[in-house]
C-alpha cells in the first residue's frame, strides 16, 4: 500500500482511468511526472495556452516519497520547475494547482477522510462519517508571483500550519485550525447547501480512486502475501486528502497510506520543553475510526455469532433483510442519494458505527469501472514465477498467442517488439525498478495499443473491453479444453497399458467424448471477425 498511495504511483494508476473513463476520473488534477515527462509537461502548458490565451495557471510540485509538506512548491509556469540534481533522485509529480477553493472564515482548508480498505477480494471499501478539517493560517488569496512561497496561504497540512503563530487550537469540534467536517457541513447547509449531494460526490471519488488503486494492489498482494484460504488476509486505513473547490466539487489532492492516529497536540511549555495535550477533534474523530475496524476485521466475530445463535433465520427474518438490503442501495442513476446515514449497531452495548459500507453495497453503480481489474486478471494469470511482479516476454508471448490475439496482421514478431518497445519506455516510471519485465502499468499499454488496432472507431473503453471479453472468452475456451482433456487422459491411460503375466498387451484407446457446446460460445462470435 505504501507504494501504491506514492504520488507518481498513484497518479499513474487516475490517469489510466481518466483515458479509459475521462468523465469518471476529472476530480484528479491534470498531472505529469518529473523529470520522464518534463519535456510532455512543456509542450502541453504551451499548447494549452495556445488555445486559451487567457488561461494563467499555477502549478504545484510535490516530491514522490515526500510527507507532511516536505518540499512541495508552487511555480507559475513549466520552466519554474527546479531541474536540480535531486530531482533525477527524487522524482516528483507536478499538477494543476485548483485555484478557486471553498473558502470558510476566508481560509482554505481541506478534508482528512478515513477510508478502511477491509479487503482486496471480494473488495470491500468502509468511509468514516466523519472527517478532519485541516485549515491554513492565514487568509487565501489567488496566487501571484508575491504570494507563491505564503506556505501558510496555500498548503494545508497539519504538520506546516502547526508551526504558524496563527494556528489555534480549540476545545471545540467547530472552531479553530483543525475542526470536524461534520462541523463544515452543518455551517453549509445552514446557508443552504444541500450536503447530501456533497456526501454523495466524495464517496464516489473514494470508489472510483479505490478502483484505480485495486489492481496493482492486487499484483502487490499476491508477490508478498501467502496463498491461504479465501477471505482478508490484511487490511488498511487511508487517508483520503480532499479538497471542495468554490462550486463543491470534490477534488482529491492524494492518499496516506499510513495517516496519523495521534489525538493529542504538542505545546512548548518553556523553550525546548513540550508537554502533551489532549485532541478533542482528533478523538471524536479518530477513536471511532479505530474502534470499528477492530469490530469489522475481527476474525473470531463470525464465529462467535454462530455459536450464540445457530439455528437458521426463519422465512420472514430473511424477506425482511433483503427487504432492508433493497432500501439501502440506491437506483442506478441516482448518486445524489449516496451519504453516510447513521448506522445501527450490530451489538447494543456498543456505540453506532461509524464506518459505513460503501462497497460492494453500491457496486451495481460502479462495477462497470472494474476494466482495469479484468487485465489485472490476464496479467497475474501469465505472470509465471510466484513473488514476482513483472512479466518476462515469454509469458507476453504466451499471451498473445493463448488469447489469439496474433494473426496474420499482427505477427509473434510483431509482439515481441511491442513488448520490448513498452517496457523500455515505461521502466522509468516504475516504482520497482529491482526486477526487469513488464509491469502491470505497462501491460495495461500494451493492451490498449492491441485494442485500438483490433477495434476501429469506438471510445477506448469500448476497445479495450472488447478485446478483454475476447481475451477471456478464448482463455475460457482454452480450459475448458484442457478440463476435457484431463477427464478423458486417465481413461485412456488405463485402456492403453496393461500388464498380464509378463506380456505387454495393447487395446485401442477410448475415444474421447465430444466436447460439449457451451450457450456462451455464440457470445463473443462479433469479436472475432475484425483482425489487426
Amino acid at each position: 500500500m505504501t507504494e501504491m498511495v506514492r504520488k507518481i504511483t498513484l497518479s499513474r494508476a487516475v490517469r489510466t482511468m481518466q483515458e479509459l473513463f475521462p468523465e469518471e476520473y476529472n476530480f484528479y488534477p491534470r498531472s505529469w511526472v518529473l523529470p520522464d515527462e518534463f519535456a510532455i509537461f512543456l509542450a502541453e502548458v504551451h499548447l494549452m495556452k495556445e488555445r486559451n490565451p487567457s488561461w494563467k495557471p499555477t502549478f504545484i510540485v510535490k516530491p514522490d516519497g515526500g510527507c507532511q509538506g516536505d518540499g512541495i512548491y508552487l511555480i507559475k509556469e513549466p520552466t519554474d520547475v527546479r531541474m536540480t540534481g535531486s530531482l533525477h533522485s527524487r522524482p516528483a509529480v507536478v499538477q494543476e494547482y485548483i485555484s478557486k477553493p471553498l473558502l470558510v472564515d476566508k481560509l482554505k482548508f481541506d478534508i482528512r477522510l478515513y477510508v478502511l480498505l477491509k479487503s482486496l477480494e471480494p473488495l470491500e471499501i468502509y468511509v468514516a462519517k466523519d472527517g478532519l478539517s485541516r485549515f491554513c493560517t492565514e487568509p487565501y488569496q489567488e496566487p501571484t508571483l508575491k504570494n507563491l512561497h505564503q506556505v501558510f496561504m496555500h498548503l494545508t497540512n497539519y504538520s506546516l500550519n502547526i508551526h504558524s503563530g496563527n494556528f489555534v487550537h480549540s476545545d471545540s469540534c467547530s472552531t479553530g485550525s483543525k475542526r470536524t467536517f461534520s462541523s463544515i457541513l452543518s455551517r453549509l447547509s445552514a446557508s443552504g447547501v444541500d450536503i447530501r449531494k456533497v456526501w454523495s460526490d466524495i464517496i464516489s471519488l473514494v470508489i472510483k480512486t479505490v478502483i484505480a488503486m485495486v489492481p496493482e494492489l492486487k499484483v502487490y498482494y499476491q508477490s508478498d502475501i501467502p496463498a491461504r484460504k479465501p477471505g482478508p488476509a490484511c487490511f488498511q486505513i487511508l487517508g483520503f486528502d480532499i479538497l471542495l473547490m468554490k462550486n463543491l466539487k470534490p477534488i482529491l489532492l492524494e492518499v496516506n497510506a499510513n495517516p496519523s492516529m495521534k489525538i493529542e497536540h504538542e505545546k512548548e511549555v518553556s523553550p525546548g520543553v513540550f508537554e502533551y495535550l489532549p485532541s478533542a477533534v482528533d478523538e471524536d474523530v479518530k477513536v471511532p475510526v479505530i474502534r470499528d475496524t477492530l469490530r469489522l476485521v475481527d476474525p473470531h466475530k463470525k464465529k462467535r455469532k454462530e455459536e450464540s445463535s445457530p439455528s437458521r433465520p426463519t422465512e420472514e427474518e430473511e424477506e425482511a433483510a433483503a427487504s432492508e438490503d433493497q432500501e439501502d442501495l440506491p437506483s442506478e442513476g441516482l448518486m445524489e442519494k449516496l451519504e453516510l446515514e447513521p448506522s445501527r449497531s450490530p451489538e447494543p452495548s456498543m456505540p453506532a458505527l461509524c464506518l459505513k459500507q460503501v462497497f460492494p453495497k453500491y457496486a451495481k453503480q460502479f462495477g462497470y469501472l472494474r476494466l482495469v481489474d479484468r487485465i489485472a486478471a490476464l496479467f497475474l494469470r501469465f505472470l509465471g514465477v510466484k513473488g514476482t511482479t513483472k512479466l518476462g516476454p515469454t509469458g507476453f508471448r504466451t499471451f498473445v498467442r493463448n488469447c489469439k490475439i496474433s494473426n496474420s496482421g499482427f505477427s509473434m514478431a510483431a509482439a515481441d517488439i511491442l513488448y520490448i518497445d513498452i517496457t523500455r519506455r515505461s521502466s522509468g516510471l516504475g516504482v520497482d525498478q529491482r526486477d526487469a519485465g513488464m509491469g502491470l502499468h505497462a501491460f495495461v499499454e500494451a493492451i490498449c495499443f492491441l485494442a485500438q488496432r483490433r477495434y476501429k472507431s469506438l471510445s477506448l473503453h469500448e476497445q479495450v473491453e472488447l478485446l478483454v471479453d475476447f481475451c477471456e472468452y478464448n482463455l475460457a475456451a482454452l480450459d475448458e479444453k484442457r478440463l476435457v482433456a484431463g477427464r478423458v487422459a486417465p481413461e485412456r491411460r488405463a485402456a492403453l497399458v496393461t500388464c498380464h503375466q509378463d506380456r505387454l498387451h495393447l487395446s485401442p484407446a477410448a475415444h474421447a467424448a465430444p466436447r460439449p457446446t457451451s450457450p456462451a460460445a455464440h457470445k463473443f462470435v462479433d469479436y472475432r471477425s475484425p483482425r489487426l
